[in-house]
């Protein structure tokens, strides 16, 4: 249950800095929908890995560099389901506001991330 909660937190703080990010780029950077959540979601799984390192799972054991390469793998991957999501709904829903797509698709993309982690990166 303590994984659970520190995963919890370390995803919020994500979807924060995700959201934060998305919005920011749009709005002041003119950046659009698409392209901003590139850098987002980059910035999003940098703050995750830190978290998770340190509170959800601790170490893995296994070389850092290994680590990250682990993490980084499934982190691209929940990245491609967050932003395949995330496009499918602005496309199918053009008045949709971003920050809803977003929702969506970070709830989706943070339940394959829970497993990825648990059973792939931080498994010892």
């Amino acid at each position: 249950m303590k994984r659970l909660f520190w995963f919890l937190i370390a995803g919020g703080g994500g979807f924060l800095l995700d959201a934060g990010v998305t919005y920011v780029l749009i709005e002041f950077s003119g950046f659009g929908p698409f392209l901003a959540r590139i850098p987002a979601i980059m910035t999003a799984m940098a703050f995750t890995w830190l978290v998770n390192r340190s509170l959800t799972f601790g170490s893995s054991g296994h070389p850092l560099v290994t680590e990250g390469f682990r993490y980084w793998a499934v982190g691209a991957t929940s990245a491609v389901v967050n932003y395949a999501i995330y496009s499918v709904l602005m496309y199918r829903a053009p008045l949709l506001q971003p920050v809803i797509a977003v929702i969506f698709a970070s709830l989706s993309a943070m339940a394959y991330s829970f497993f990825g982690y648990s059973r792939f990166v931080f498994r010892q």
